[in-house]
């Protein structure tokens, strides 16, 4: 079996020298097998290089190739690269004086994820992101979906700790307050993790629902509700399934409970319609660890979500977004990756600060916030963002941030 890289010194690598090193494994194992070489095409290279950072064989999308020997390559090299003995067998091929500097400190005794150097703005995956849990149900595939009605704007706290009160935003067409619980307050950054993988979870079974009724059969919709475990929710989320995580999760949904999104279209200036709704429905927990920790819960999918996904009146109102928003540390930067993938789409956009401010209900000063921004903008030049570029112009009221699709997502 050919010798593999780690994720970390993969991810070092360039585009271009990924790709050779993915062909040059490819024709290590064919030549192992006695086969002929197979060249690996630029779609199959791209998956290749997902699959490498995630482990996740939805990434290289089998069911969409023709029975062949590159699919057949694909799978072959998909179960050497997520063997359980990759790291030894790495381990074991490196001298000493040539083992990779750790990037961060090891994880912390509970499997919390690692901690970060100061202003990092992408975090490291959790130990074992890499690693099929066959245990873990398949939501943990699902392509990550968004409400794109709410991705204009930030529906939930730009901030890691308890914020109270009412954010307000008046947009071109509509009035959108965001209303936090009097006990909890609002649903932050990270509790609307568990918000996307309720709506992920439902798209994918949307998609299943699909399949299944093209193929003659008479499945049923998705029902209403949403029953996952806690390491469900966590994994699908790429965090740590330490102690700390678990006992998080019931405080985060009853911050999602609690928060309310008011939206008052607008049509010509005059008020039309007013709508109220909850960021998720009700909750129970239906089973607890035995250190009372959550362990199974089930959510109701609020109306407007469900919907909007499963029965539209047009196209469902959600779009994709990198499994590695996840990984993005910063709550300010998780905005801007969210109004990019809205806005600029596979194209561009581009926000004047003060708009951006403006859009994110962020509680910071202005002119602090403008220096966040400078700083992510910065960082992204080593770390970059899934999927876009970020670049500051000068603009007639002040910088103005442009958000570029790059022509191959994995080109960072």
């Amino acid at each position: 079996m050919p010798s593999l890289k780690s994720r970390e010194e993969f991810s070092d690598l360039r585009l271009h020298d990924k790709n050779a090193y993915l062909q040059q494994v490819a024709n290590e194992f064919q030549a192992e097998a006695g086969e002929e070489p197979v060249a690996l095409s630029k779609a199959a290279l791209s998956r290749l290089r997902r699959f490498y950072a995630r482990r996740s064989v939805a990434d290289l999308k089998l069911g969409e190739m023709d029975e062949g020997a590159m699919r057949d390559t694909l799978i072959r090299m998909a179960d050497i690269i997520r063997g359980s003995e990759m790291e030894k067998v790495i381990e074991s091929e490196l001298p000493a004086s040539r083992k990779p500097e750790p990037k961060a400190p090891p994880a912390k005794p509970d499997g919390a994820s690692k901690s970060l150097p100061p202003g990092r703005i992408i975090r490291l995956a959790p130990d074992g992101d890499e690693q099929l849990d066959f245990f873990v149900p398949q939501v943990h595939d699902a392509p990550l979906k968004d409400e794109m009605n709410l991705m204009d704007i930030a529906p939930f706290a730009l901030s890691k700790v308890r914020r109270d009160g009412v954010i307000r935003y008046e947009l071109k067409d509509s009035i959108i307050t965001i209303e936090g619980g009097a006990e909890v307050g609002l649903a932050t950054t990270y509790d609307y993790d568990i918000f996307l993988s309720m709506v992920s979870y439902l798209a994918e079974e949307v998609r299943r629902f699909r399949i299944d009724t093209q193929k003659g059969r008479r499945p049923s919709l998705p029902p209403p509700t949403y029953r996952p475990s806690a390491t469900q929710i966590l994994r699908f989320c790429r965090r740590g399934t330490g102690g700390k995580q678990y006992a998080a999760l019931e405080a985060a949904l009853d911050r999602l409970q609690a928060t309310r999104i008011k939206i008052t279209n607008l049509s010509g200036g005059t008020r039309r319609e007013t709508q109220s709704f909850p960021l998720i429905g009700r909750y129970k927990v239906v089973s607890r660890t035995e250190s009372d920790a959550v362990d199974l819960v089930e959510i109701d999918v609020p109306k407007w979500v469900y919907d909007g996904v499963v029965q539209p009146e047009g196209k469902p109102t959600i779009l994709t977004l990198n499994p590695d928003y996840f990984l993005i540390a910063q709550p300010i930067a998780r905005f801007l990756y969210r109004l990019a993938r809205k806005a600029a789409g596979a194209a561009s956009a581009h926000y004047a600060l003060d708009d951006l401010h403006y859009r994110s209900g962020s509680a910071l000063p202005p002119a602090k916030f403008r220096r966040k921004v400078e700083d992510i903008v910065e960082r992204a030049k080593d770390e970059p963002l899934p999927d876009y570029d970020l670049t500051l112009k000068p603009g007639k009221r002040g910088p103005v941030l442009h958000m570029v699709r790059r022509s191959d997502p994995e080109a960072a």
